[in-house]
């Protein structure tokens, strides 16, 4: 009898069901529409050739130049937490062409991406009903905060005093207050640094 290896496909397939299993449901994420749009997308598309090993681990994955892809639980939660519908209009802060964009796109009605240097200081097609950041932000811009419609929902990382938390909030009477949901290990986007203050 010969051995071979398994195919690609259905190594990647294996590999997603393990992380449904293992990663997503012990950890609370168990919406069935979340865990079907995870197992539909191939996370090993969104990483570089020599990190496609690698892209089902339970940490972030490098990216290069900075960036890095969050672990899977990460973008459990934050859909599970942002509730898409048909009828949002939606925005991605990150890759148009990236993991979370894939996961997000055919769960809402529109979708739009900006870079999140571009995020932070300039306006999009707005306002949106639904924000979402892939990554961890210090301070929330202005600018970003502006282009969510009243009532409309905002959903990302949150670094406070060292640590990240996934958040998520509402606007209300033209304000968007964050509340801290649950630490987890999210990138932080340097973008969103909260303006360094003097301390005496």
């Amino acid at each position: 009898m010969t051995l071979t290896e398994n195919p690609p496909a259905a190594t990647s397939d294996a590999a997603r069901r393990a992380m449904i299993d293992s990663q997503l449901r012990t950890s609370g994420v168990n919406e069935p529409w979340v865990l079907a749009a995870m197992a539909r997308v191939a996370r090993e598309d969104f990483v570089p050739d020599n990190a496609k090993a690698s892209a089902y681990i339970d940490r972030a994955v490098p990216l290069g130049e900075g960036r890095f892809l969050a672990a899977p639980v990460v973008h459990g939660m934050m859909l599970t937490e942002a509730r898409p519908s048909a009828e949002d209009k939606a925005l991605i802060v990150g890759d148009a062409k990236g993991y979370l964009a894939a996961l997000l796109g055919p769960l809402v009605g529109s979708l739009d991406a900006l870079d999140p240097a571009d995020a932070a200081k300039r306006r999009s097609k707005g306002p949106y009903s639904l924000i979402v950041v892939d990554g961890a932000i210090e301070e929330l811009p202005a600018a970003l905060g502006a282009q969510l419609a009243e009532g409309g929902r905002i959903v990302t990382g949150l670094v406070l005093r060292g640590v990240t938390r996934l958040a998520a909030g509402r606007k209300a009477a033209g304000d968007v207050a964050l509340l801290p949901l649950a630490e987890l290990g999210i990138p932080a986007l340097p973008e969103f640094a909260a303006p360094k203050r003097w301390s005496f």
